[in-house]
């Protein structure tokens, strides 16, 4: 599934064609995402200004003066922007279309992405109030790290990717991360040493720097608002080449399911504590 550097790229590449444009009109093709698409958003956002693209996680906010809306692309989702006269395809399901003709065009075949919708501070919503902080934020700092795996049972790995702990590190970012911090992904988090912590912290705020830097990664559900493909993916260490040769020291990568994820490791680089 897209991932927090993706969503990033999707962030980036989408707000050069919609900021302080004024929106004309909103289709829904197909309310029946993750969660019903409340058709408020047709009535009460056509004539707003989009003053503002952020993200907060996987979130995108959309902001107007009248409220925000939220965007999440879910397994498979995507942002295009196209002409508004361009022909929807099957999977295409909201159209977001400005005054001068241009259109964020919401893509999901999978339909696990979501479209809300908020009157208030979009920080303050459901979906989003409970969320950690951003790990590329001064926030997300070692001393931070050591105060939530404190007396903590569950693997590293796990509790990395708890949105509430640190929001946007996934499965692919995990992976990397833990191996370039050298850190077994099955250490019980409440085993962290400091030093552990701080590289740890270093590596996720370096590894999703380059992601970010070379587009996102390129999967085959996810595709930049210009249609090209991420390309981090050429420079994944251990993500998805389980049983191929470490990169640092020859010995065959591990591959095994973790929480249900593929994980995959190296166990001379990364031994089971340190």
């Amino acid at each position: 599934m897209p991932e927090l550097p993706e969503v990033e790229t999707s962030r980036r590449g989408i707000a050069p064609h919609l900021l302080h444009k004024t929106i004309h009109h909103i289709i829904i093709r197909q309310p029946k995402l993750r969660w019903p698409i409340p058709m408020d958003i047709t009535r009460l956002f056509p004539g707003e200004t989009i003053h503002s693209i952020a993200r907060r996680g996987k979130y995108l906010v959309l902001s107007t003066d009248i409220g925000s809306l939220i965007l999440h692309l879910g397994m498979s989702g995507s942002l295009r922007i196209v002409d508004q006269s361009t022909p929807p395809k099957k999977h295409d399901h909201v159209d977001i279309v400005c005054d001068d003709g241009t259109c964020l065009r919401y893509t999901d075949p999978r339909r696990f992405g979501c479209l809300l919708m908020t009157l208030d501070d979009p920080l303050q919503h459901h979906l989003l109030k409970k969320l950690g902080p951003e790990p590329l934020s001064a926030d997300f700092n070692a001393h931070y790290l050591m105060h939530k795996t404190t007396n903590k049972k569950i693997a590293i790995k796990l509790l990395m990717m708890n949105s509430q702990v640190v929001v946007g590190v996934g499965n692919i970012y995990a992976n990397e991360a833990l191996f370039k911090a050298g850190i077994h992904p099955e250490q019980p988090a409440g085993k962290l040493t400091h030093a552990q912590a701080v590289r740890l912290v270093k590596a996720i705020k370096q590894i999703l720097h380059r992601a970010i830097t070379a587009g996102g990664t390129s999967l085959q559900d996810f595709t930049q608002s210009d249609g090209k493909p991420g390309y981090f993916k050429q420079a994944l260490q251990v993500y998805g080449r389980g049983h191929q040769a470490c990169l640092q020291c020859g010995a065959p990568l591990v591959e095994m399911k973790l929480g249900g994820r593929q994980t995959v490791f190296c166990d001379r680089c990364q031994p089971r504590y340190e």
